[in-house]
């Protein structure tokens, strides 16, 4: 492992995230199985990225009487996926944070050059004014990311975060090349990557897991 492969990254090694992981790992696990952990990891990632959320106090009325308590100051966020196994982790990030406005970044890995192809863009309006988390199951070559979060930063995004569940060392170095000023939240460093550019030990193609298909 590098030096800088470390930079800017958080690991989240809560014992729930160690223990689901370990799951979706297993080839065992089934479709069904699979989404729902999926959802829980990113749920449990969400809760790491955003703790640096503002608050400011308020007084709410409970059935006895008055109480100080927090809400989030007026932090507006957008959640983007990359299409297709970050749509896996929508869910478990829009129940956390169900105001979020939510974008999509089509992107596939040519199989022969392993380089990021660009298909679709739908993203929401005044980046410059959120927080932007960026989901990207496998973190492999970083290609993906490295080139969705260009084009963010192309149209206005300035808070961004990437949120990956599994990570390789030549994936986290790739992005923080291009983009170092963008923190990595994930569920483990894996070793590295095959021949075929696949995350060992991984957990397989993401989106054929996700979504059943090969």
């Amino acid at each position: 492992m590098s030096a800088d492969t470390t930079h800017n990254v958080v690991v989240v090694d809560h014992p729930l995230v160690l223990h689901k992981l370990a799951h979706l790992r297993d080839v065992d696990t089934d479709t069904k199985r699979f989404r729902e952990l999926v959802s829980e990891l990113a749920m449990l990632l969400c809760y790491e990225a955003t703790k640096d959320l503002e608050l400011e106090e308020v007084t709410v009325t409970t059935p006895l009487e008055e109480a100080k308590g927090f809400t989030i100051k007026g932090k507006k966020i957008a959640v983007v996926p990359i299409l297709r196994a970050g749509l896996g982790m929508v869910g478990g990030i829009t129940d956390m944070l169900p105001t979020a406005r939510v974008g999509f970044v089509g992107i596939y890995r040519d199989h022969d050059s392993l380089e990021p192809i660009q298909y679709y863009v739908k993203l929401p309006q005044k980046l410059e004014e959120r927080m932007v988390l960026v989901l990207d199951p496998m973190l492999a070559t970083g290609g993906s990311a490295a080139h969705a979060l260009g084009l963010l930063k192309e149209r206005g995004a300035r808070n961004l975060k990437l949120l990956s569940l599994v990570a390789a060392p030549e994936g986290l170095n790739a992005v923080h090349q291009r983009h170092p000023d963008v923190p990595v939240y994930t569920a483990s460093i894996d070793r590295g990557l095959n021949e075929l550019g696949y995350i060992l030990p991984g957990l397989g193609d993401a989106g054929d897991r996700l979504f059943g298909t090969r």
